[in-house]
Parts: structure tokens; sequence; C-alpha cells
């Protein structure tokens, strides 16, 4: 049996025989990317004591997309926006997930990522892993419709988890107010609605005593 062959194995079995080269390469990415549900967040679930997984994440966020398409503020081609959300995190595998308010591991992020893109796709067939690539870049680059839609939304869950939540996150980990206004900023770059939404949330959280108040910030009755 050669290499070619077990390269599409899942498990210790003996594979198929004869499988084809293009195949075993898209299976063994599949098999690999199953690797994305051990990925833990800090976002904790509103339905449970636990925190989420990137792949729940992920999932979340096509769900948003399809939900909410209706509010970007240039018109967007909601298949490819999508295909953004389900893509963008992948690299995570193996950069692991950087907390978006912890600016020590933010120094590395985008070189650790960039290797992880480089040898996740890989494992593709050429044609596909340039596909994928391009679509992994477009995402982080933001220069279409699209994928500002999905970093809005990719910024906007994690806001409705910690709102939910009481804090969530907000208060584990001491963010101000002026720290999420900074970060969620780019909700408002592809839906002025949303923006709004997000602000009002954020204000509120502060009102209730949720969010450590920022500079200009009234804080909260006994404070």
């Amino acid at each position: 049996m050669d290499s070619t062959t077990r390269r599409g194995l899942i498990g210790r079995g003996e594979p198929p025989p004869g499988v084809p080269e293009r195949l075993a390469s898209q299976i063994a990415f599949i098999a690999e990317v199953d690797k994305l549900k051990t990925v833990v967040r800090r976002s904790p679930l509103l339905a449970a004591d636990r925190r989420e997984n990137d792949a729940e994440h992920s999932w979340h966020l096509a769900l948003m997309v399809m939900v909410l398409a209706e509010y970007a503020d240039e018109p967007i081609d909601v298949e490819r926006t999508l295909r953004l959300v389900l893509v963008h995190d992948l690299v995570e595998i193996y950069a692991g997930d950087t907390f978006l308010y912890d600016a020590v591991a933010a120094a590395d992020q985008a070189e650790r990522e960039e290797a992880a893109a480089d040898a996740l796709f890989a494992l593709l067939p050429p044609d596909q892993e340039g596909t994928f690539r391009a679509l992994w870049d477009e995402f982080e680059a933001r220069e279409t419709p699209e994928a500002r839609f999905a970093k809005a939304m990719d910024r906007l869950q994690p806001l409705l988890l910690n709102f939910g939540n009481e804090g969530g996150t907000w208060r584990t980990f001491g963010v101000t107010a002026a720290d999420v206004r900074r970060r969620k900023s780019v909700i408002g770059d592809a839906s002025a609605e949303l923006g709004d939404y997000a602000a009002e949330l954020i204000d509120l959280g502060v009102r209730r005593g949720w969010l450590a108040p920022g500079d200009g910030d009234v804080p909260p009755p006994g404070d």
C-alpha cells in the first residue's frame, strides 16, 4: 500500500484499496479539521455552563449571516460570506485561539496564523488549497463587503454571549467599555444598524455593572 492511499486514512484501520490521490487528500483534510471541535474559546455559552469551541463558533456565525444579512450596508453574496465564516478559524487548529483582549498573544498572532494556513490548506488538492487560502486571506483583509460583514459577525457573536452571561469574559478579565468599543467598531464598518445595536449593548452592560466603565462612562450606581 503506497503513502498516497494512507493520506486519506481516518483512524488506525486499513483504508479502502485504490483510493484516488485527490479523494485521499480531501478526506485527510476533513479528518484534520475535526480538531476544530477541540479548540476552546473564552466565550461562555448561553445554553450551558461551559465555554464554546471553535466549531460551535463558526456554525453560529454561519447562522448569523443567514439571519442578519439584510442589515449589511452593502449588498453581499450570502453564500460567499458563509464560506468566509466557515473557513476563517480553521487555522486555529494549529495556531490556537487568541483572546481578543490579550495584547501579548496578539503580538505574534498574524505570524502564527499565516504559518498555520500554509500547513493546513496544503493538505488539500492544489486547486482547493488555493480556493481555501484565498477565502482565508479575504476574511483577514476585510476589503470586500462579504469580508467586512463576516468580520462584523465574528465580533458581534461573542458580544451577544458576554451580554447574555451578564458580563462573561468582560468580568473575568477586567475588560473595560473602552476596550470593547475599540474592538467592536468593525461591526459598524459593515452595518450601521448592527453597530448601533452593539453600542447599546455595551452601554447597557456598563449601566448594569457587567462591564467596567471606560473614559466618559457613568459608573453604575454604588460604584
